[in-house]
């Protein structure tokens, strides 16, 4: 229960009931928070994307101890490869769901308007809630105090768990090793910078032994990875096209690590029904004709070989390529 598991293998050692299900890109980190006993059930932090969820569900099944049951599921924040597994996965364990509190009503009406699934143009099945995970409230699990603090910037209503006893905090994309995730709020005109440097200085100010991130192994240098956080910050706040340009990239190879392949001509199309795509290009880049743009954002994908490229019949075939 000290170990990390799944896709990859972290040297972090990690605090006794408390596994890691460590996963790639297209799904978040799971985090299985075990019980003090069988009984008491464990809590699941995060449960993937939604094409991952029989993976997902494989994974946490084989990390539960035995005569162990999933008692919750919590959610960091309710981007789609944090809360795409929660269906599958709460219908299977007959579990119950907590989410963060600024999208509870959404989530609960199922508003795909007001939810980043249908801007973003990704998949996440729909669940129920049944109840908040707020900024100030104890989640009381295995013996341990799981602080939920506030922290807004790459999601306005994202939430942070840290375990004081043991310093380990589960940092979502708030903080990663080497960056933090996409500043939405940013994308849609929103100051936002100014909050990810102040979640910076509470995590900071929490003094963590150990990180759990949304993405990549779990790190214990963490005034390194501050560092290399603030840098960015500071970088994308003085250009912010950089930042934009940073984003739809990513999104790009999200969507080609869910549908895998892709021809050129379909991914363009893509490009220009996806309203976050759209509307980056509108707040930044209009000056340029869309088509242009997007092409050129595909040919740096290939040249930077986060897309692979080869000819199939006339057609130009794109695809991550294999590791």
């Amino acid at each position: 229960m000290g170990a990390s598991r799944g896709d990859g293998r972290s040297a972090a050692v990690l605090p006794s009931g408390v596994t890691v299900l460590e996963r790639g890109w297209l799904s978040s980190n799971n985090v299985v928070l075990h019980g003090a006993s069988p009984e008491e059930g464990a809590v699941l932090v995060d449960t993937g994307y939604a094409s991952h969820a029989e993976q997902t569900l494989a994974l946490l099944d084989a990390s539960l101890l035995p005569a162990e049951s999933l008692r919750l599921i919590v959610n960091t924040h309710l981007h789609s490869d944090h809360c795409g597994g929660n269906a599958l996965i709460a219908q299977r364990h007959g579990c119950s769901i907590l989410i963060p509190p600024g999208e509870y009503t959404a989530i609960s009406t199922w508003d795909e308007t007001a939810l980043s699934y249908r801007s973003t143009g990704q998949r996440c099945d729909r669940f129920t809630p049944a109840g908040k995970l707020t900024p100030g409230q104890v989640l009381r699990q295995g013996g341990r105090d799981w602080h939920v603090h506030a922290a807004p910037g790459h999601d306005p209503h994202s939430v942070i768990l840290h375990e004081p006893s043991s310093g380990t905090l589960l940092s979502a994309d708030a903080l990663w090793e080497r960056g933090f995730g996409i500043v939405f709020p940013e994308l849609d005109g929103e100051d936002a910078f100014e909050e990810v440097a102040a979640t910076l200085d509470i995590i900071e100010r929490l003094k963590p032994e150990i990180i759990i991130p949304g993405h990549g192994a779990p790190f214990k240098d963490i005034a390194k990875a501050i560092g290399i956080a603030r840098e960015r910050l500071d970088y994308f706040r003085r250009e912010p096209e950089r930042h934009a340009v940073h984003a739809v990239k990513a999104l790009t190879a999200f969507h080609m690590l869910e549908v895998v392949h892709s021809t050129r001509e379909a991914l363009l199309a893509w490009l220009a029904s996806t309203p976050i795509f759209v509307s980056t290009w509108r707040r930044f880049f209009s000056d340029r004709d869309l088509l242009d743009w997007s092409n050129e954002l595909v040919d740096q994908l290939i040249a930077a070989k986060i897309l692979g490229a080869s000819t199939e019949n006339g057609s130009v075939m794109l695809q991550i390529p294999k590791a």
